[in-house]
């Protein structure tokens, strides 16, 4: 796991929080393909803009996607080290070997 991960619980809860929603899911599904404009996304997603504003904004601010200004568009793009962050926060969760050498029972 990545030290800043280990060290802080709360980036953790960043991009959990960011993860627990089905249209920020659906919309990190769209990005794996590459690069979206918010316009696609609209149209893949059937989803209005401001709606679609209001998610991108919170995958943004956990880091999990970049955005990128090209004329009067957004573009965004998943950040796969902050995807890589999130996998290895899960697998720090995992339960250790219980041993019972002065343990409890």
């Amino acid at each position: 796991m990545s030290s800043a991960t280990r060290a802080d619980p709360a980036r953790a809860a960043r991009l959990f929080h960011a993860l627990s929603d089905e249209t920020r899911l659906r919309i990190l599904a769209r990005l794996r393909q590459g690069e979206r404009c918010v316009c696609e996304l609209t149209d893949a997603l059937d989803a209005a803009q401001s709606r679609l504003s209001f998610h991108l904004k919170t995958l943004k601010e956990a880091g999990l996607v970049t955005d990128r200004r090209e004329g009067r568009w957004m573009y965004y793009a998943i950040d796969p080290a902050a995807l890589a962050e999130a996998a290895e926060a899960l697998e720090g969760l995992e339960p250790a070997a219980r041993s019972r050498a002065g343990g409890c029972c």
